[in-house]
């Protein structure tokens, strides 16, 4: 497993020399790439592709926005890099071969998982953001507070914002799962 996190990490430093990524940021994108290999590796004997995908893409998106903000530079430096090892190149290729070899059922299969894994990719990002949205900008929190009103069996949840923000925060998770489980 080591050798797959480390051949991420040289090919995501690959794909940022291609990229045209300043020098002084390939051991980020590196970093970041291996990471969301390792988390892939680890979670996918115990749940789906796109599932492994989305929790790697998750923890990509996290340690990037972590690097950009320690390196003050922009998020998109990292994201294209980072997230290169978790995208479907193989199943898009397996998919445009099994219809030119005629097998339409094979195509279907595998052109599916691998649309499920690009949508999870996205899903991942999108969940991500919106997590650092909600949390970095109290006034968003408080207009979401302020309009939701809360039946009066639940009240005693308004004494607990951080409650509330976590809640928020597992709802709109909540579209990324159901993509997932079609």
């Amino acid at each position: 497993m080591m050798r797959q996190v480390l051949a991420a990490e040289i090919g995501t430093v690959g794909f940022s020399v291609l990229y045209g990524v300043p020098r002084q940021y390939y051991p980020y994108c590196g970093i970041t790439g291996g990471a969301g290999w390792l988390v892939y590796s680890l979670l996918i004997p115990w749940c789906s592709a796109p599932e492994a995908t989305l929790f790697a893409s998750v923890v990509v998106i996290l340690l990037f926005r972590l690097f950009a903000v320690r390196e003050r530079c922009p998020v998109t430096i990292f994201l294209i890099s980072g997230i290169f090892p978790l995208v479907p190149g193989a199943g898009v290729y397996w998919t445009a071969y099994y219809i030119v070899t005629n097998d339409v059922m094979r195509a279907a299969q595998t052109g599916f998982t691998a649309l499920k894994v690009a949508v999870a990719i996205v899903l991942g990002i999108g969940v991500a953001f919106l997590a650092f949205t909600l949390t970095r900008d109290p006034q968003i929190l408080a207009f979401l507070y302020d309009k939701i009103t809360v039946p009066q069996s639940l009240h005693f949840i308004t004494n607990f914002k951080w409650l509330f923000n976590l809640l928020v925060v597992c709802v709109t998770a909540i579209p990324a799962a159901a993509v997932l489980y079609v």
